[in-house]
């Protein structure tokens, strides 16, 4: 349909009937699947993502709604300066900075997929002046001033499943920096808590440190005495030194977790104030919330999910593009060049309706339909495998957390006894009633009781941090 109109535009009959057929396709195509919604696949597994603490065959389900991972982060971890902390790793990191600008990127990818509904328009004045070279010559001048406009009719559904992968992606790109953000925060507090671990192991490590060279000096006296032998004492003298090579290796440790922390906050390293250890106060009872709550409250389970709903919609365009493509243009110009020089000038409009179906591309729409497919696919055995990964990050957390409490119980009764150990080698090695080797064993015990007793409340000082990542904390 081409028509050159001047001055009064008038409408076809048969544009009326085109717009009820035009509805009937639609009503058609959405029926063929066109216009289809992500729905969750009925064969995601979510049961049983949990085991129970006591039970190898029982998995865990309690009320969802006191689910830990809903907790602010600020609720979790009290300590004033690490809150601090978090705060300043969560202004400046340079890893969710750059998420944030991710999204950004995302939400004008969406706004352009939502502008590809809208008519392009384009303006492209043109004018020429011309002589003819001959007697009475005169020069014409005609110019035209056209506006057209092209309009992609989406009757398939082409340009809203592109939308709606746009909108599925951006969301996904959400789900990543709240991913960022979460991992921050974590990653911050374990760090602090580790500071911490290394700075009570360094107090034992000093204290350790005055007990063996007493012990030493202790040695040196009897010996001087004729009551012990020299190799007792240089036994004594390699225990002291050992213990302060220990020191040296947590001073080392102390320098590198400081060094972390400040690359987390986006900042040279430097020194990091810092609380006492055994001041922290954690949370000790949890709710973890059933399967689907990992769905809603893990944001790299939900961006899973929205990369398999992207790739849902990216198979619904592959699929559109196998029904036609419909094009109406349409231009308005202003011009005095009608075949003969016309001052002032008239209008002239003009609309093209154009249909393009395909019919041979040399396979290449089968197979971008195929490689869509399987990308779906592959979304999906992604989506499954990631449920599965929180199940499993939650139970571990929770195990670990069991376990660890258990440990501390038991250190602290070894601590117990190693000190009344020690304490009872060294009036009887004075007294002559025990050896140099018993008094050294007694206080290496020692040592070791109380670095594992430090080891195992750190260890659930983090199976409460990885417990609350692992459920999605600090999303709020």
């Amino acid at each position: 349909m081409n028509k050159i109109l001047r001055k009064k535009v008038s409408t076809p009959l048969h544009i009326g009937r085109g717009l009820g057929v035009g509805l009937l396709l639609c009503l058609m195509l959405s029926s063929c699947g066109l216009y289809n919604k992500y729905e969750r696949p009925d064969e995601v597994n979510t049961a049983g993502l949990i085991r129970d603490l006591t039970s190898d065959v029982d998995t865990l389900a309690v009320n969802s709604d006191e689910n830990f991972g809903n907790l602010p982060w600020r609720q979790v971890f009290t300590d004033p300066q690490l809150q601090t902390l978090i705060e300043k790793a969560l202004e400046n990191n340079t890893d969710l900075r750059n998420a944030a600008l991710n999204v950004k990127m995302m939400e004008t990818a969406l706004t352009v997929s939502k502008l590809a509904f809208l008519p392009s328009v384009s303006f492209a004045p043109q004018g020429t002046i011309s002589q003819v070279q001959m007697d009475g010559a005169q020069v014409s001048k005609t110019y035209q001033l056209p506006v057209s406009a092209s309009w992609n009719l989406d009757l398939f559904g082409n340009l809203l499943s592109q939308k709606r992968s746009a909108q599925m992606k951006l969301l996904a790109t959400k789900d990543y920096q709240v991913t960022v953000q979460t991992n921050i925060i974590c990653g911050v507090a374990n760090l602090y808590y580790t500071l911490m671990m290394l700075d009570e192991q360094m107090r034992i490590i000093n204290d350790m440190e005055s007990l063996t060279k007493e012990t030493w000096d202790m040695m040196q006296l009897q010996m001087n005495l004729g009551r012990a032998r020299s190799t007792s004492v240089q036994t004594a003298e390699a225990n002291y030194y050992s213990v302060k090579a220990k020191g040296a290796d947590l001073r080392q440790q102390i320098r590198e977790m400081e060094n972390a922390m400040s690359l987390l906050l986006n900042e040279p390293g430097h020194q990091i104030a810092r609380g006492s250890f055994y001041d922290q106060s954690l949370p000790s009872e949890f709710a973890t919330g059933v399967g689907i709550q990992l769905l809603s409250n893990r944001a790299d389970v939900h961006a899973a999910e929205m990369s398999l709903a992207q790739c849902f919609y990216d198979t619904e365009t592959a699929r559109s593009r196998f029904y036609p493509n419909i094009t109406v243009t349409g231009t308005a110009m202003f011009t005095n060049n009608l075949g003969q020089i016309v001052n002032p000038g008239k209008w002239i409009l003009s609309a093209v309706g154009s249909l393009t179906q395909p019919i041979f591309a040399h396979g290449q729409i089968v197979a971008g339909l195929k490689v869509a497919k399987a990308q779906q696919e592959q979304a999906l055995n992604t989506f499954q495998q990631t449920i599965l990964k929180a199940g499993n990050e939650v139970s571990n957390a929770l195990v670990a957390y069991n376990t660890c409490n258990e440990k501390s119980k038991l250190d602290e009764m070894q601590v117990k006894i190693y000190e009344q150990n020690v304490e009872d080698t060294r009036q009887l090695y004075t007294s002559s009633g025990s050896s140099y080797l018993e008094v050294i064993q007694a206080q290496n015990g020692l040592l070791n009781a109380r670095i594992a007793k430090v080891t195992d409340d750190f260890n659930k000082m983090q199976a409460v941090v990885n417990l609350y990542q692992a459920l999605g904390g600090g999303s709020k």
